[in-house]
């Protein structure tokens, strides 16, 4: 594990050049990929589940830790008969009708054969997990998506599904009441038909009239044998909408399926490649966007990327950190 180290001059001063403050502080268990984060209710513990150690997780006094390892999620893997059933990916936390949900992704890297399955848990305690497999948002070389990444959202009691990653980039789909299986058909939210298409991880947040889309785009891993080209590595944007279903546009009024995306976080000082995003209403600090990044005094390896957090500012309409 790594603590975070204190700030310098000197990287202060870049971060405010580029517009952007440095992460927030954290200690103890630092060290994630795809974070998503939690609050019990009855005591107000913080919980952190991450990729990787099927579903490894954490807990904390305060979004700044200190984090301690809680231990694997599923330690006998999903239910679900894909490969990759026994590593799991991009866990998403969510409180469903008082029980705590966590959706996870089965796949293996760069494959179209991948489902977004589901685990509850009264309590968030280890051992405590019950894994019911699939949720029925699946895909295949015959679909238009990749069925990783998903994003539960609850807009007034109905429940959608957002999820994707590259291929046709980001989709949504109604869930049942239960937010445990897929209702009806799902349809495309975001789309960049440049490149290699590579946008993933979508994360719907509601503030005040709007429904934000955050996303990550551009290159998320191996930065430690292959960096892209300046500006290709992971970043966050978002589009935002009256709608949750649809009609996401970015800054400049251009549609969230044609391209548009305004920049959120990117690169700045010794951050590389933030991405993995969520969002978390945090009692102290208030909106907040969480995710990982690469801090360059440590290294580029995929397996030290750190979990970072910043307060949001919306007044403007759109998400400044």
């Amino acid at each position: 594990m790594h603590l975070m180290k204190a700030v310098r001059p000197a990287v202060l001063f870049a971060a405010l050049a580029h517009g952007y403050a440095n992460p927030g502080t954290c200690s103890g268990a630092c060290n994630v990929h795809d974070p998503s984060l939690i609050q019990r209710s009855s005591d107000k513990t913080y919980f952190r589940f991450s990729t990787g150690n099927k579903i490894s997780y954490a807990k904390a006094s305060s979004i700044s830790g200190p984090w301690t390892t809680v231990g694997s999620m599923l330690p006998s893997g999903s239910s679900i008969d894909l490969a990759g059933n026994d590593d799991l990916w991009a866990p998403d936390a969510q409180i469903v009708n008082g029980a705590y949900h966590v959706y996870y992704s089965v796949s293996s890297f760069g494959s179209q054969n991948s489902a977004i399955g589901l685990a509850t848990s009264a309590t968030m305690e280890s051992g405590s997990w019950t894994d019911h497999g699939s949720t029925g948002i699946a895909s295949s070389s015959s679909k238009a998506y990749n069925a990783i990444d998903g994003n539960l959202f609850n807009d007034g009691g109905t429940y959608y599904m957002n999820f994707g990653s590259f291929w046709h980039d980001i989709y949504q789909a109604p869930m049942n009441s239960a937010a445990t299986k897929v209702a009806s058909s799902s349809y495309n939210l975001a789309y960049d038909s440049s490149g290699t298409h590579a946008v993933e991880g979508a994360y719907m947040y509601k503030y005040g009239n709007y429904y934000y889309l955050f996303y990550s785009a551009g290159i998320c891993c191996g930065y430690d044998t292959s960096r892209p080209a300046s500006g290709a590595e992971y970043k966050i944007k978002v589009c935002r909408s009256t709608s949750a279903t649809s009609g996401f546009v970015d800054k400049s009024g251009t549609a969230c399926t044609s391209g548009g995306g305004t920049v959120v976080l990117e690169s700045h000082g010794t951050v590389y490649g933030p991405g993995g995003q969520g969002v978390f209403t945090d009692p102290t600090y208030g909106p907040v966007l969480y995710y990982h990044y690469v801090d360059t005094t440590i290294g580029y390896a995929d397996g030290q990327k750190l979990f970072g957090w910043n307060a949001i500012d919306f007044s403007s309409g759109w998400p400044v950190v």
